[in-house]
């Protein structure tokens, strides 16, 4: 059963709203988790995005949804799109997409593991398997969510091109 959250967090598990990110950074992984953490904050937008994600859930041989009371859980849905997000934002292979998952404290702390004693570690088959189905489309479908969410936040209208001849 593939799970948006899991809903019993961890001891010492940081909330996703909670976790601070280092504002001057100028690299291209604060700048994905920080518009993650909106995402994540947004409750509206999340719920646009998740049903979007749920593309993402694996079919079987007849292209019908896998059942969801049957088989290994699988990955969450959140975990899902914070290393979609991060391998298609930076453009970049399953190893270091491995290692960030397993050794990055900041993405380790967006995938809602805790600091200390939390040895939970990831795959690049796991990685490989859930990620598969994440795919440009889809995290082009979450970007446009996303700027409709942003142009109401500032009340921004679409504009309507007129003809020019």
């Amino acid at each position: 059963m593939r799970q948006v959250e899991n809903p019993q967090h961890q001891l010492g598990q940081i909330a996703i709203a909670d976790i601070v990110l280092d504002p001057k950074s100028r690299d291209d992984i604060p700048q994905l988790l920080r518009g993650l953490q909106h995402i994540y904050c947004t409750p509206a937008l999340r719920a646009e995005v998740f049903d979007i994600l749920q593309q993402v859930i694996p079919r079987d041989e007849h292209g019908e949804p896998v059942s969801a009371d049957n088989g290994r859980p699988g990955m969450e849905q959140w975990k899902i799109l914070v290393l979609g997000v991060l391998r298609l934002g930076i453009n970049t292979d399953y190893d270091r997409l491995h290692e960030l998952s397993n050794q990055h404290k900041t993405v380790r702390q967006f995938l809602g593991h805790s600091d200390w004693y939390d040895e939970t570690t990831y795959s690049q088959q796991q990685l490989r398997i859930n990620l598969r189905l994440f795919t440009p489309e889809i995290l082009d479908q979450i970007n446009q969510a996303v700027v409709r969410s942003g142009h109401v936040l500032v009340k921004k209208k679409p504009k309507r091109w007129a003809n020019r001849s």
